[in-house]
C-alpha cells in the first residue's frame, strides 16, 4: 500500500535546483535507499519529509496515504484505516498534501517521523543513557517504560553504558543512543540520514543491525541515505540513485549499486616517492588516565614511531585503539603521561611536549589537522572559512583564486566550487561540509598535516579524489600526512607505510599491503571493504 509519494517536486537553494521536479512513492513497511554522492540532495530530501522549518518544495508535493483519527488527531500508517482508535473512534483513509495541510495535521503527522541525522547527537548530554531513552518513551507506566528502555538498549548494544553520563559517551555510543531514543517514540515512519557515515566499520555495523531489528524486521517505512553501496545492499528493498537532485535510476538494491560502482574512478597510482629524512619522532610516549568504571586506562602505551619528511603514513587500527589520542598529543592538544615528542622545524628538533612560544607554540603556525568532529563558523560563508576565519589575510580576488585552487583539491569542480564560494556551511551537504573542513586545514599548507578519520561522510568518488589531491600535496608542496583511520582500504590507497595500533600499542610499521598481513579476522572484517 503506498504511503507516501512524491509529484513534482522542486526544491532551491540560491538559485541552484537541489531538487529537480522529483517524482517517487514508496509502499508502507519497505525500506527505501537514496544513493547518491555528496550534495546530490539526499540530506534536503530527507529534512523535506520531515518537515523541517526551511524545506518547503518550491514546486510539488509531498502526498501521506495515513490513517487518522478525527477525535484525538492521532495518525497510523494507511493499514490501519477504518480501525478502531485507541479513543474509541474510527481510523479515517486520508492522503494529505503535508506541506499545505493545516497546521494542527502537519504537527501530528511529524510527532510520528523519526529521524537519525549525520553528526547530530540529539542527547539530553547532562542525563544518563537510560534517561534520555526514557524522556522518549510517552503512553507507558513507569516499570514498563523501563523495560522497553532497557529493550532499545540492548538491542543497540549499550546496555553496558546505561547510567554513563551522555556527554562522557564516544561518538559511536552516543549515535547508538540516539537510535533508542527515536525509536522508543515508536514512529510509522523512519527517516535515517547518512546514520553511519562518520562512525568506525564496526560501530556502524551495530547500528545497521539495530536498524534491521528496530526498523526493517518491525515492518516500519524506513528511507535510509547513503553514500556507501554496502549500506544500501544490507538495508534497503528499493533503491533510487539521486545525482544533482534528479532520479538517474532506481531498482533492485544489487543492480543500482553496481550501476554506480560503474562511475567511481580508480586512484591514480603515482611513482614511489622517495621521501627525506626523519620529520617527527616519538619515544615511549604514554598517555594513561584514570576512569572510576574502568580504572587506569592506557589509551596510548610505550610508542615509539618516526615519520619521514614528505611521507604519507597511517595510523591504522579499530575504535579505541589509540589512534586519535596519539594524534592529539602530537598536535599539542594532549599532554603526554610520559616519553618525548619532537617535531624537526628548519634544522632545529622542537619538543611538543615543552609549552610556549619556544616549544610547541614554535611549530604549531606549521601543523594543521582535521578533527573527527570538525566544524565550521557558521556565520561565516565557504570563502570566509578558508580565509578571514583562520586569519589568512590576503586580497580579496587572490583569496577567492586560492579559495577555488583548494576547493577543486578536495573534490570539487571548478564550476561548483564558485557556487558554494558565498554559501554558508548549513547550506551545504555533511559530505561537502567535511570537504571545506579539509580545504580550510590544506589552504595554510602545513609542513605536517593531521588527518583523524579524512574519509568518514566522503562518498567513494570524492575519496579518490582526495586520494589524489592528497598525493598532489605531498609531491608539489613536500607535506607531510599523519592519516589517522580504521579505513584499510583508503589507507592502501594513498599510504607509503604505516602502523597497526591495538590497545594503546604500536604492533607492526611497514608498507600497507604487510600490515593488511597482519590484521585479525576481526580487524579484516572491519576495516576492508567487503566484496
Amino acid at each position: 500500500m503506498s504511503f507516501i509519494k512524491l509529484e513534482n517536486v522542486t526544491k532551491t537553494f540560491g538559485n541552484v535546483d537541489v531538487l529537480k521536479d522529483l517524482n517517487m512513492s514508496i509502499d508502507e513497511g519497505n525500506v527505501l535507499g537514496i544513493l547518491g554522492r555528496s550534495g546530490s540532495g539526499k540530506s534536503v530530501l530527507i529534512n523535506m519529509l520531515r518537515g523541517m522549518k526551511d524545506y518547503k518544495p518550491d514546486k510539488g508535493k509531498i502526498i501521506y496515504h495515513i490513517a487518522f483519527c478525527p477525535d484525538c488527531v492521532k495518525v497510523e500508517p494507511p493499514s490501519m484505516a477504518g480501525g478502531k482508535c485507541s479513543c474509541g473512534s474510527e481510523y479515517q483513509d486520508l492522503n494529505v498534501d503535508f506541506w499545505n495541510c493545516d497546521r494542527l495535521l502537519f504537527a501530528a503527522i511529524k510527532r510520528r517521523i523519526s529521524i537519525m541525522l549525520q553528526r547530530t547527537f540529539a542527547l539530553y548530554e547532562d542525563d544518563t543513557v537510560i534517561d534520555n531513552v526514557l524522556k522518549s518513551i510517552e503512553g507507558l507506566d513507569d516499570e514498563e517504560s523501563t523495560y522497553r528502555a532497557l529493550e532499545l538498549l540492548e538491542m543497540s548494544q549499550m546496555t553496558h553504558r546505561i547510567t554513563h553520563i551522555a556527554r562522557d559517551l564516544s561518538g559511536g555510543e552516543k549515535q547508538r543512543v540516539v537510535l533508542a531514543r527515536q525509536l522508543a517514540k515508536d514512529p510509522i515512519i523512519f527517516l535515517a540520514d547518512e546514520p553511519t557515515g562518520t562512525l568506525d566499520p564496526k560501530t556502524a555495523e551495530l547500528i545497521h543491525e539495530a536498524l534491521i531489528e528496530g526498523v526493517k524486521d518491525e515492518g516500519k517505512t524506513m528511507l535510509i541515505t547513503s553514500h556507501w553501496p554496502e549500506v544500501m545492499r544490507k538495508l534497503s528493498d528499493h533503491v533510487i540513485w539521486l545525482e544533482k537532485g534528479e532520479i538517474i535510476e532506481e531498482g533492485s538494491p544489487e543492480q543500482v549499486v553496481k550501476s554506480f560502482l560503474d562511475q567511481v574512478p580508480l586512484p591514480e597510482k603515482g611513482e614511489v616517492f622517495k621521501s627525506g629524512g626523519p620529520i617527527i619522532k616519538m619515544e615511549e610516549v604514554k598517555k594513561h588516565y584514570y576512569s572510576i568504571e574502568r580504572g587506569v586506562v592506557k589509551a596510548v602505551d610505550g610508542i615509539d614511531l618516526v615519520v619521514d619528511e614528505s611521507e604519507i603514513f597511517g595510523i591504522v587500527g579499530l575504535s579505541g585503539a589509540g589512534k586519535t589520542t596519539l594524534s592529539r598529543i602530537l598536535y599539542g592538544l594532549t599532554d603526554p603521561s610520559a616519553g618525548k615528542i619532537l617535531v624537526k622545524l628548519g634544522e632545529n628538533w622542537i619538543d611538543m611536549t615543552e609549552k610556549g612560544p619556544f616549544g610547541r607554540g614554535r611549530v604549531k603556525p606549521y601543523l594543521g589537522i582535521l578533527h573527527q568532529e570538525y566544524s565550521l563558523y557558521p556565520h561565516r560563508n565557504v570563502l570566509g572559512n578558508l580565509t578571514e576565519a583562520i586569519s589568512l589575510e590576503l586580497p580579496a580576488e587572490f583569496a577567492k583564486m586560492k579559495a577555488i585552487y583548494v576547493l577543486k583539491a578536495v573534490g570539487f569542480d571548478e564550476n561548483y566550487a564558485e557556487t558554494i564560494l558565498f554559501k554558508y556551511p548549513d547550506e551545504l551537504s555533511g559530505g561537502e561540509r567535511h570537504r571545506v573542513a579539509l580545504a580550510q586545514v590544506l589552504i595554510k599548507e602545513p609542513n605536517i598535516i593531521i588527518l583523524d578519520e579524512p574519509t568518514g561522510t566522503m562518498d567513494p568518488i570524492t575519496r579518490v579524489q582526495v586520494t589524489d589531491s592528497i598525493r598532489k600535496a605531498r609531491d608539489e608542496l613536500n607535506q607531510t600526512f599523519l592519516i589517522i583511520s580504521h579505513d584499510m582500504d583508503f589507507v592502501l590507497d594513498v599510504c607509503d607505510r604505516a602502523a597497526l595500533m591495538r590497545g594503546g600499542k604500536i604492533l607492526k610499521i611497514g608498507d600497507p599491503e604487510s600490515i593488511v598481513e597482519d590484521l585479525t579476522p576481526t580487524e579484516k572484517k572491519k576495516m576492508l571493504t567487503e566484496d
